[in-house]
């Protein structure tokens, strides 16, 4: 009989593990080649998992809603032709122990790359040391003091506190009657000394919440709350500063009004204004690549990629962030195609993994929903943020040669939000007048 692994594929650089959100078929359920046999869900978009070979499911390892690491069989399937010739089937034990060493060996692979994922994501400063959010996460959850992780003994890198070492701190600590940091009668008391605040007593508590009657309760769906986190925890890494601008861009919208016609007809593709906004932040990024970075603890990370992020919103009332990658290398037909290919495929939950990782920059557009300005949280681990606000008609000041005359243009409002520890006032208010410049100066004889 041919039995084949069917395995959690492998969804992008970053990406570890996925959790299984639904499965498609039930065990004994014939299953054709490409036929999408699970759903499954990242922290970053919701795929389908095809089978890579044609059968009989005959062993599902593993639940809905079980986190899987990538790379961990997921499920067995039989030949069909092999399963009518088949011998008598295998005692009900002997499949047992096999699946028990197959879910054992996927829970030792899980562990292992989520110990791999808390040494390279960024650990977070707290006093004199450094903690990974995975152990700052056990710390929260289990009541772990702050005195407690400085009094830890780390066996990680240059003497860092691992996901081991705390669990067996735990283990210690509920079988011993004083936990660190305690005096007893034989040792002198310690000094209470104040201590700056830390990242565990830092972030503050949501007050409860009384319900009345009538009230609805509806609760986060996934994403919603993947994105609550990423909001918070931005806003608790980087002190946000938000400088805005007003653009003239009435030759902008002259042109465009000028080209979407003869454009669509050329290229097969309506030309909206995002990639025309794409094409002047990236002059500007060139102007001032130092917006264009990241942050690892003291260490500046100047990326040689552009790559683009364009907030988009979906149906659910959820918000995505497909990236352009290498913006700086197209040009206006190809943002164009771009930009119209990533936004179909989130509105229709079509994006694959690698559509929303490695983004350098983002771009918002709230002047979609008729707002002139906004002040976003930057998408970490970048280090700034572009809004973009409605276009809206208004009486302006315009100088001539015959001198200074009011008439109606087409304004708008940027804002753009910057990490204050590394984008001063200086550099942000910088490259964000630049590219107003850049849509101010806009050739309206430009060709397509």
């Amino acid at each position: 009989m041919a039995e084949f692994q069917l395995v959690m594929p492998k969804m992008g650089e970053s990406i570890a593990e996925a959790t299984i959100i639904k499965w498609m078929k039930n065990e004994g359920d014939s299953i054709a080649m490409d036929e999408t046999l699970l759903e499954i869900a990242t922290d970053k978009v919701d795929s389908e998992v095809p089978s890579s070979y044609a059968g009989i499911l005959t062993k599902k390892l593993f639940k809905e809603n079980d986190v899987v690491a990538v790379g961990a069989v997921i499920a067995i399937i039989t030949d069909s032709k092999a399963l009518d010739s088949a011998p008598p089937a295998v005692p009900n034990a002997v499949i047992e122990n096999k699946v028990s060493e197959i879910v054992k060996e996927a829970a030792a692979t899980l562990e292992t790359k989520v110990e791999a994922i808390a040494q390279v994501i960024k650990p977070i400063v707290n006093g004199n040391r450094f903690y990974s959010p995975l152990v700052l996460n056990i710390a929260r959850t289990e009541n772990v003091t702050m005195s407690e992780l400085e009094g830890m003994e780390g066996t990680g890198a240059e003497g860092r506190v691992t996901k081991r070492d705390i669990i067996a701190y735990l283990e210690n600590r509920s079988n011993t009657a004083k936990p660190i940091g305690v005096s007893t009668s034989q040792e002198k008391p310690e000094i209470a000394v104040s201590k700056p605040m830390t990242a565990i007593s830092a972030i503050p508590v949501a007050p409860k919440v009384v319900t009345a009657a009538g009230d609805e309760i509806i609760e986060m769906d996934r994403m919603r709350k993947l994105i609550a986190e990423h909001m918070v925890m931005s806003k608790h890494v980087s002190p946000h500063v938000t400088s805005f601008v007003e653009c003239d861009v009435t030759n902008l919208v002259r042109w465009r009004e000028k080209v979407k016609t003869p454009f669509e007809k050329k290229e097969g593709e309506k030309i909206t204004f995002t990639p025309i906004f794409v094409e002047c932040v990236v002059k500007a990024i060139k102007d001032f690549p130092m917006v264009n970075i990241s942050i690892d603890g003291t260490n500046i990370i100047k990326r040689k990629n552009i790559n683009i992020g364009m907030a988009t919103a979906l149906p659910t009332g959820n918000l995505i962030v497909p990236v352009i990658k290498n913006a700086d290398h197209m040009n206006l037909v190809g943002l164009t195609k771009c930009v119209n290919d990533l936004a179909n495929r989130a509105r229709q939950n079509k994006l694959l993994p690698d559509d929303i990782q490695g983004g350098t920059f983002t771009i918002t557009n709230v002047g979609t929903f008729g707002n002139v300005m906004g002040t976003p949280i930057i998408f970490q681990p970048q280090v700034a943020i572009l809004a973009i606000g409605a276009i809206r008609k208004k009486p302006a000041v315009i100088e001539t040669a015959e001198g200074d005359m009011i008439a109606i243009r087409s304004m708008m409002f940027l804002s753009l939000s910057y990490d204050h520890r590394v984008v001063d006032g200086v550099l942000g208010g910088s490259f964000l007048r630049k590219i107003g410049d850049y849509l101010e100066a806009w050739d309206v004889k430009r060709e397509i």
